[in-house]
């Protein structure tokens, strides 16, 4: 759909902050809501204190938003990262939690310097060397890893399993011995959340679900009263369970320090020169770079005004935010994509959104810390549980599907990768399998990182590309980046006749550039792509030149 030209795209900076107050300020309000209960589980199932998630949201809104290269994204911790902080945590603290925390902070720390360099260098775009069906498999693994930890603290049993394939293997001995009082929290909240996805009514969505998850659940926690550790019975007359008796007290409540200031821990660099250090920040440094600049792209994508976020100021500008999250105990955070399409929908203009958001966390973490100490722990577990599956829920493999069965299977070998080893052998894993599907299919060697192409201008408005040999995930760079500063307003062709392989993703990538091109009034066009064949019927599958 064009956008018409009456449509005035709004003022940025303190004009914008003049013009649009009153509709950033009802949409930061209502990001703070579903913020709120998503910072705190997102903190806590990460090993970090509740707090680190709110200190992480509120930097991301009073700082990120006022230096960053984006319009309506909000900032603040997300499920991608959970998987690689607990891992940081559990590697680098040796069982000791409070150790472990520290010595990821200063993990976070230098992983944020490195994330500023890659947006200072403007290196956003190397986010192109990841094959899509890679990305769609880590983020898919890393939803079957939430829900898979989650699902036992919903139940309010804690699993003894060290490992992740056992945590999955004891998911049938928690529901058995599950708490059944702290089980009716969780498992009303994740019905709630599956009833709000499926209502149409514009008017009761307007109420953010994670809000509402967690009123029932202060009702619920009050009613059962978690306040106070005590014993009571579940239906003692019934002959089929095997024990009757369960005990409920603080501990299945948020744990958050009665004053504000006492939430704030500083990291411990002790650990700098070892391995398992190092291992943290390169995780930690990659998955939160690729994690933000994919988000914000796909932010972008729902402005209904349409502008173009510069990704380079916004990695940098985030990495600047984690530099500071990570100083004083915040968790890292990224271009948060649920939040920021919930900011689209509230009506937001500008940045300030993100602005007000941090803002009403900061004033409610500071003034009634009573109230986040009430939220039960199974409440938060099932807004991570329903996370988790939206990350890795069939429609993903369905969708992947459709692409073609080469893309299934490089996003079927990721999954499976992350979940046997971590996440970055994991995704080296599902690289290294889509290359060598590229490589059968007659992708030559010296192709693998070169990519041939030449511009040709026919007349001052005409551009011809041309591509040549091989355009796959991992030689595409150069074009990206020549497309990245390109004249608008033109009429370019992309001619791939010559082109003897083209992969998903840059058949992906060429077909959002000709959209984008087109919708900002210029005229862009696909040619040469008669003599190909598709390795399926999807219009962005891989294809190959037939032999003339």
């Amino acid at each position: 759909m064009h956008q018409p030209s009456t449509v005035i795209v709004p003022k940025t900076g303190l004009a914008g902050l003049v013009e649009n107050w009153r509709s950033d300020l009802l949409s930061g309000f209502l990001v703070f809501l579903i913020a709120l209960p998503l910072c705190l589980g997102i903190a806590m199932a990460s090993g970090f204190p509740p707090m680190a998630g709110i200190i992480s949201a509120v930097i991301g809104g009073l700082v990120v938003s006022r230096i960053s290269g984006s319009n309506v994204t909000i900032n603040g911790p997300a499920a991608g990262l959970i998987v690689v902080i607990l891992d940081a945590v559990q590697s680098l603290g040796h069982g000791d939690a409070m150790a472990g925390y520290r010595y990821t902070l200063a993990a976070i720390v230098v992983a944020s310097v490195l994330q500023v360099l890659l947006g200072v260098f403007k290196a956003g775009k190397l986010s192109a060397f990841f094959p899509s069906s890679v990305v769609h498999g880590m983020l898919a693994a890393i939803g079957i890893i939430i829900m898979a930890k989650q699902i036992h603290t919903l139940l309010g049993v804690k699993p003894e399993a060290k490992s992740l394939l056992g945590t999955i293997a004891e998911i049938p001995h928690s529901i058995i011995e599950m708490n059944p009082e702290v089980s009716i929290i969780g498992l009303c909240g994740l019905c709630l959340l599956i009833a709000w996805a499926l209502i149409k009514n514009q008017t009761l969505k307007m109420v953010p679900a994670p809000i509402l998850v967690v009123l029932v659940g202060l009702a619920l926690g009050q009613y059962f009263d978690l306040d106070h550790i005590h014993k009571y019975l579940f239906l003692p007359d019934a002959e089929i369970l095997p024990h009757h008796e369960f005990s409920v007290g603080p501990a299945f409540l948020v744990a958050v320090p009665e004053n504000f200031l006492s939430g704030f821990y500083f990291p411990d660099f002790s650990l700098i020169a070892s391995y398992e250090f190092w291992i943290a920040v390169v995780t930690i440094w990659l998955v939160g770079s690729l994690e933000s600049l994919l988000s914000a792209a796909a932010v972008d994508k729902l402005d209904p005004y349409k502008r173009d976020s510069n990704l380079n100021r916004d990695l940098a500008a985030v990495g600047a935010g984690n530099i500071i999250a990570g100083m004083i105990g915040g968790l890292p955070m990224i271009a948060e994509i649920v939040r920021s399409s919930a900011n689209v929908t509230n009506g937001a203009k500008t940045g300030w959104a993100n602005f007000f958001h941090g803002a009403f966390l900061l004033i409610f973490v500071a003034l009634f810390p009573r109230l986040i100490h009430e939220i039960p722990l199974s409440s938060l577990a099932a807004l991570l549980v329903f996370t988790g599956f939206r990350l890795a829920s069939p429609k993903e493999f369905a969708k992947t599907l459709q692409v073609g069965l080469d893309n299934f299977a490089v996003f079927v070998i990721t999954i499976i990768g992350v979940l046997a080893t971590d996440l970055l052998i994991g995704v080296a894993i599902g690289i290294l399998a889509e290359l060598m599907i590229h490589l059968i299919r007659g992708l030559k060697p010296n192709h693998i990182f070169s990519i041939a192409y030449h511009v040709n201008q026919t007349n001052t408005d005409t551009y011809h590309i041309a591509v040549s040999g091989s355009a796959v995930f991992s030689n595409f760079i150069s074009l990206k980046s020549l497309l990245a500063d390109f004249p608008k307003q033109k009429k370019v062709y992309f001619d791939l006749s010559e082109s003897e392989l083209i992969d998903h993703t840059v058949m992906e990538f060429i077909h959002h550039f000709t959209e984008e091109y087109n919708h900002a009034g210029g005229q862009c066009e696909i040619v040469g792509l008669e003599e190909h064949e598709t390795f399926s019927s999807h219009h962005l599958a891989a294809r190959r030149r037939m032999a003339g």
